[in-house]
């Protein structure tokens, strides 16, 4: 992998994603770049010393697994109330001169939730706010590098629990943070507290013959049940 003034994006969804040796200088100017030229639409990822950036437009399919989760996640809490919690899908993490990612949900849950000020970065530094309780990523062509190189960031990040959603099995993987420092795949979610991984699969399921909508309801009917 060779050093770059600048980094190529990827560009369609149907690119493998590449990764390239950078700085954390190159990272921060990618994410200026990004930010100019197509703000509503980038990911960025970066550990270590090699950088990740996709400006691809998202996939139909994708699009619906990624609404679900949020669908989801309300539909929990309306059953499992708390003081508040925010979903913030898209959102930058990072932790400077180490790591970063934009994963497609981030959920903090309580009302210690980052907040932008004005002049501050459109990013959550975790120097300065607590890590989110979830993060999850929807892999249709990036499956690979969710369960290699971005698991490896969120670890790094020290994020308690991570999902990845693999759209074409329609299934979820869910890997909740040790104490000795490495993930473990779960069977029930810590942050959605009590919630099986049984269920949020079965639900995926579903939704490769019926609309998110309908799905979603699906499983609000089965919280109701249980």
């Amino acid at each position: 992998m060779a050093t770059l003034t600048r980094i190529p994006a990827r560009l369609s969804a149907d690119e493998p994603p590449r990764w390239y040796r950078a700085s954390w200088a190159d990272y921060l100017a990618a994410c200026e770049t990004a930010e100019r030229e197509q703000p509503d639409h980038f990911q960025i990822f970066f550990n270590q010393g090699r950088l990740f950036i996709d400006m691809g437009s998202e996939g139909i399919e994708h699009a619906r697994f990624r609404e679900l989760l949020t669908m989801i996640i309300f539909a929990w809490f309306s059953r499992h109330p708390v003081d508040d919690f925010n979903c913030l899908g898209g959102s930058i993490i990072e932790k400077p001169e180490q790591r970063a990612a934009s994963p497609d949900q981030v959920l903090y849950i309580g009302a210690d939730c980052p907040r932008w000020r004005q002049g501050e970065a459109r990013r959550i530094n975790l120097r300065q706010w607590r890590v989110p309780d979830l993060v999850c990523e929807v892999g249709d062509t990036t499956i690979a590098t969710d369960l290699d190189e971005k698991k490896q960031i969120y670890l790094g990040l020290e994020i308690p629990e991570y999902w990845v959603i693999d759209v074409r099995a329609a299934r979820v993987l869910a890997f909740r943070l040790q104490a000795e420092g490495y993930y473990e795949q779960c069977e029930q979610s810590g942050a959605l507290a009590g919630l099986a991984i049984t269920l949020v699969a079965q639900t995926l399921q579903r939704l490769l013959r019926d609309g998110n909508g309908k799905t979603a309801l699906w499983f609000n009917q089965q919280l109701a049940a249980s």
